[in-house]
């Protein structure tokens, strides 16, 4: 097993750290989580160390990104578990950034007395925090109507975790598509010098994509649940046999969902790069699905590649 990972609270000392490893010629990959760590994660880190010197992970369940009605206290946590497993990590990891509060500056202005509107759980809490990034059309669709808040959190905490960690490397997964364009696109618009990779989708044995969430899941739930991966590979082989009519492709993926007890918050195929709406598959394509299975909200995608003759 390798060292346990340094563990740093905070910013100044991070920085600090990252600029030392810097000054020696190190890359610096960075995985940020919000911990309660699987295989998922197990999995980013292994593709950061093959793609730098030192690794970074950062836990931190950003408040940001969470409604005042959505789960950021239910959120599972398991601290010491997790640098127990980034230790066994081959390769190990270099440090645990874990800080206390990213907004904490006092003084603020609550929630309740701006109105509302946008709010998340930093506002309610009325930390002053007032400074937000956003990547206007790609936070839109998918995700972003019904958690319209959501992206425009995960875009600030990361901008405010690379303005802090300083990486090389950041990787995200796959699973959370969206997100993964969106920081993508953040990191072009606004001259990041990070390269931002998309790991691929790692998925239990029983093929659902892992997720922090899943914990909440009844066994019964569970297998349900199942139901979003088989009609999304379903779908997938259908378009590889010429199904290219999105509408189509869609009703099926949402029947099947539905009859196994799901509700869909979305059921989309997009552009891979835009994630713009598609109603013929022409190219690279990805199908998004968002469902509720009792009290637990999961999503996942699928690539789907044709091989589109000219």
């Amino acid at each position: 097993m390798a060292p346990t990972p340094k563990l740093i609270s905070d910013k100044d000392e991070m920085r600090n750290w990252s600029r030392s490893m810097r000054a020696q010629g190190k890359l610096i990959g960075l995985v940020p989580t919000m911990g309660f760590l699987h295989a998922g994660h197990l999995s980013l880190v292994a593709e950061a160390r093959n793609r730098s010197d030192v690794v970074a992970v950062s836990i931190y369940v950003n408040p940001g990104q969470f409604a005042p009605t959505e789960d950021l206290s239910t959120y599972p946590s398991d601290f010491d578990g997790d640098v127990r497993k980034l230790a066994a990590v081959p390769g190990g990891v270099d440090v645990v950034f874990h800080p206390r509060n990213l907004y904490d500056y006092g003084g603020g202005v609550a929630a309740a007395e701006r109105g509302g509107k946008g709010v998340s759980c930093i506002e309610e809490s009325g930390s002053g925090h007032e400074s937000w990034v956003r990547v206007e059309r790609l936070e839109v669709g998918l995700c972003g109507r019904s958690r319209p808040v959501f992206f425009r959190g995960v875009a600030t905490v990361v901008t405010k975790l690379f303005n802090i960690v300083e990486p090389d490397v950041a990787v995200f997964g796959k699973k959370d598509y969206q997100q993964w364009r969106i920081i993508q696109r953040m990191v072009r618009d606004l001259d990041f010098s990070i390269k931002v990779i998309g790991a691929e989708i790692t998925r239990d044995n029983d093929g659902l994509a892992m997720s922090s969430r899943n914990v909440h899941l009844s066994p019964e739930e569970r297998e349900k649940a199942l139901s979003i991966n088989k009609s999304l590979l379903r779908a997938k082989s259908a378009a590889e046999d010429g199904q290219v009519h999105c509408e189509k492709l869609r009703d099926w993926v949402i029947q099947c969902i539905t009859d196994a007890g799901g509700r869909i918050d979305y059921a989309e195929i997009v552009d891979q790069n835009n994630l713009e709406k598609v109603e013929l598959i022409k190219g690279p394509v990805v199908f998004c699905v968002a469902a509720w299975f009792g009290k637990v909200r999961l999503i996942d995608n699928m690539e789907i590649n044709l091989s589109m003759d000219v």
